[in-house]
């Protein structure tokens, strides 16, 4: 298997996976598990904020909110962007300023609200008329950014249509944010996730500095641009090293957007996902007839315990056993609750040993992001994936 990893990051070794290969390479493990190099993801971080250059990082805390992860990035000087109370007060209590934290979230209850304005929160972001009644009525003063809806999304994991809203309705939330005594300062997007090349963003670029500029000829002074999240992590397909990638996106800002505006970008899978990798197990290996042109494998940990992101097979993770000097061969894989959707890749099939058999541990790749939160409390009785952090 070919391993991917930036070029342009100084590693503290030649292999940026030696730490987590030696870490398991002497240890039994009885559930399904994520080990997290810290070291990587502050390896993440260093190249994104090069690239991004004057670009503020607000790492998207839902993508792994481990607490020794927060706590890294305060000390890199990270921001963040959060979804809920709880995100927020993990990263206050890691040492986070409230100057630093967006509540970024477009659906948030009132008391929430609330709560965060009473911690010093002030930067929310709204996509809808209720949404800035409630932040209005909770958090006076604040400032908001209204977020645009992106319908040319190019991303394996497009986020359109829940979150936004478009260019007429955005225009008259700023009128209405206003009006309400609120501070609307900027938009936000998000391209959709793992945007797999820069040149991806394009076409959301031009159709929003359209908004922009309609924005400010109405009277707005917009000063805040937050450009979301998209950077993307390596699932198999090329991609470029993270702060090639970074400085690509942040010229076609400029490009766009000229002035002296705060910039925001929230990545979460481009900061950690390369800095992960589950261990799990064969549990089972069969096929279900003699002509069964496919086998099936079935591994300790599917869709309900950490692998969410295998809905549509979009997400295409990358899979290492002991055997992977024998002949290989298509399989189905699956994961190991008593639930039909839990089939993890079945229109495209993975490519594994044929001599793999249970009890046989099996890597899976670059899993540092939307595994952990994803997991679900005790589907069918199997456990949580559990978390090492290194």
């Amino acid at each position: 298997m070919t391993l991917h990893f930036a070029p342009d990051v100084a590693f503290p070794v030649a292999d940026p996976y030696a730490r987590l290969n030696s870490f398991i390479a002497n240890r039994q493990f009885d559930r399904p598990t994520l080990v997290m190099d810290l070291d990587r993801v502050a390896c993440q971080y260093r190249a994104l904020k090069a690239g991004l250059g004057r670009a503020d990082i607000h790492y998207a805390v839902k993508a792994n909110p481990a607490r020794q992860i927060i706590a890294r990035l305060v000390d890199l000087g990270s921001h963040f962007d959060a979804a809920s109370k709880a995100e927020i007060a993990l990263c206050l209590e890691e040492g986070a300023e409230p100057a630093d934290i967006s509540f970024g979230n477009t659906v948030k209850r009132a008391s929430d609200i609330a709560w965060a304005y009473g911690q010093g929160i002030r930067l929310f972001a709204a996509d809808a008329e209720e949404e800035l009644q409630k932040i209005a009525a909770n958090a006076p003063g604040s400032s908001i950014y209204i977020r645009l809806i992106v319908e040319l999304s190019q991303a394996d994991w497009p986020l359109s249509r829940k979150f936004g809203c478009d260019r007429a309705m955005a225009l008259s939330l700023l009128d209405q944010a206003r009006a309400l005594g609120l501070n609307p300062v900027g938009f936000s997007f998000h391209v959709g996730s793992q945007t797999r090349q820069a040149a991806m963003w394009a076409p959301t670029l031009d159709v929003f500095a359209e908004v922009w500029a309609a924005a400010n000829a109405a009277g707005h002074q917009l000063c805040l641009l937050n450009i979301g999240g998209g950077f993307p992590a390596f699932y198999g397909e090329e991609i470029a090293a993270p702060a090639e990638y970074a400085a690509q996106v942040m010229a076609l800002v400029d490009a766009r957007f000229p002035g002296a505006m705060t910039v925001m970008a929230e990545p979460g899978r481009g900061m950690v996902a390369e800095a992960g990798l589950i261990v799990a197990e064969v549990m089972l290996v069969s096929r279900k007839s003699e002509r069964d042109l496919h086998r099936w494998v079935y591994l300790d940990i599917g869709r309900f315990s950490g692998l969410a992101e295998t809905e549509g097979e979009a997400i295409r993770y990358q899979f290492q056993t002991a055997r992977d000097a024998d002949p290989v061969g298509p399989c189905i894989l699956a994961g190991p609750s008593c639930d039909s959707a839990d089939v993890l890749y079945e229109k495209r099939p993975v490519l594994m040993p044929l001599t793999l058999k249970a009890g046989d541990r099996v890597l899976i790749r670059n899993t540092g992001a939307y595994t952990s939160t994803y997991s679900s409390v005790c589907f069918n009785g199997f456990p949580p994936l559990d978390v090492v952090i290194l």
